[in-house]
């Protein structure tokens, strides 16, 4: 399981996760479905809505699984 795909189910859901950062949930879907990883500029905004219990570090390492 990706970093994005823990945060989403630890935050409720996709829509829950966007409203928490402030952006539209088709952007989460495109994370989970297309990249596989948050952009850069939303990654401390993605840790913070899980209170930490997903890391920088870890939606950090998704960036390097993906591109390898």
């Amino acid at each position: 399981m990706t970093a994005i795909e823990r945060a989403v189910e630890l935050v409720g859901g996709q829509t829950a996760l966007a409203r928490l950062i402030g952006i539209q949930q088709s952007n989460v879907w495109h994370w989970l479905n297309r990249h596989n990883q948050v952009p850069a500029k939303f990654i401390r905004a993605v840790s913070k809505a899980t209170n930490g219990l997903v890391t920088v570090d870890e939606l950090l390492d998704d960036h390097e699984k993906t591109n390898k």
